[in-house]
């Protein structure tokens, strides 16, 4: 990937411009929408491909509400994916679809300045998972099929998680149980789901074997997956991707396995493509976005436990709903609405949700009227909230 340049003296003034009094910053990476979109929205078309990180202000009293104050330049061929913060929030890791490396941040720094970690044999890369002391960083592979691990203090790649015949996706480790759980989810061309969780030893990264998952039926395209937390014995939320519904991954320690039970059907409210998941700083909320047509789902924890979590609110976003930024004080959820660049999940907006209220607030279009979809959006350090993650 070619070096990354940053803007730093407009973001500069941007920054210097922009008031002390209320604001909220957020950091979006963008790519240029499809000509079809681009043609829909009645915008121009002959603009070049266009990829970078963008910094907003989110905050919705903020008289700077939707402006972009820092914009920073991406290889456009690169085709940027996810944002995922360490457990300091000092490092911010720029997964790649489309090149063998992955960016890193350094957030200590004004403007953030970014370099590239060669990764060989890692193809599509998606998600970066960290280990709960925070000495590892693991990189899940969809194309190559498999994970690559590396060390969060130096950036050196240390170790590789072959996973033959899956695409790897989402991640999660419990060094407790020493286990790696690595969903299984969909081919690159996004036509056959898979149906399975890797299970992988996390001291030895040797695989122990998959889980598949309780559906009963066609395979469901497990996506992402996230600890519950404060469970009496480790319980995993896996979203399904293709089958529109939440599952669970229950230990159990004396089989030394994990038993799989459906949790939630999203398609029994009409929606579908079930995507990321987040839990605030009690454990007893429970985030969950679906991409079709687009909503933020609002679960409470403490009535029915973790295989039986009530639904109290839907809430509408945008097509292609994904991910969510939380504000440290859990007062709004930022949704960022752009999947893939697919149709009909690639409205390119950015809600704000109350999440006290459960209601929209507001939203921009700042990115959209650009003819750009952001593909992930976080929130900077002083305000962030990691949400189980």
């Amino acid at each position: 990937m070619n070096p990354i340049t940053t803007l730093a003296a407009a973001a500069a003034l941007a920054f210097a411009a922009a008031p002390a009094t209320a604001e909220i910053l957020a950091m979006a990476n963008y790519e240029s929408k499809t000509p079809d979109q681009v043609k829909s929205l009645k915008l121009s078309g002959d603009a070049p491909r266009r990829e970078g990180i963008a910094i907003f202000d989110v905050d919705p009293e903020s008289p700077n509400f939707g402006r972009i104050l820092a914009d920073i330049p991406l290889d456009p061929s690169g085709v940027a994916h996810h944002i995922f913060y360490d457990r300091t929030m000092t490092k911010a890791y720029v997964t790649s679809l489309g090149a063998p490396a992955l960016q890193v941040m350094d957030m200590t720094r004004f403007p953030p300045r970014l370099a590239t970690i060669e990764v060989p044999n890692c193809t599509m890369a998606e998600d970066v998972i960290f280990d709960e002391a925070n000495e590892h960083w693991y990189l899940t592979c969809l194309s190559s099929q498999n994970v690559r691990q590396g060390k969060v203090a130096t950036d050196e790649v240390t170790g590789e998680i072959a996973l033959p015949g899956t695409h790897p996706h989402g991640l999660a480790i419990d060094s407790k149980i020493d286990r790696i759980l690595v969903t299984d989810t969909v081919t690159p061309d996004m036509a056959t789901p898979g149906n399975h969780v890797s299970v992988v030893r996390a001291s030895t990264l040797e695989p122990l074997g998959q889980v598949a998952m309780a559906n009963g039926g066609d395979p469901v395209g497990p996506v992402e997956i996230l600890p519950v937390p404060g469970t009496a014995v480790p319980t995993f939320y896996v979203t399904n991707l293709h089958g529109a519904s939440l599952s669970a991954l229950t230990w159990n320690p004396a089989t030394e396995a994990f038993e799989a039970s459906d949790v939630f059907d999203f398609k029994a409210l009409g929606m579908g493509v079930a995507l990321e998941m987040y839990f605030n700083s009690a454990g007893d909320r429970l985030y969950v976005t679906t991409a079709v047509p687009g909503h933020l789902h609002i679960f409470d924890m403490t009535q029915g436990g973790p295989l039986a979590p009530k639904p109290v609110a839907t809430i509408p976003a945008g097509e292609g709903a994904h991910h969510v930024a939380i504000t440290k004080d859990e007062r709004y959820a930022f949704v960022q609405n752009a999947l893939l660049n697919l149709p009909g999940m690639s409205d390119g907006s950015i809600t704000v949700v109350d999440l006290g209220s459960g209601e929209v607030v507001a939203s921009f279009d700042t990115l959209k009227e650009m003819g750009l979809n952001p593909n992930s959006l976080v929130l900077l350090p002083d305000w962030n909230h990691l949400a189980g993650h």
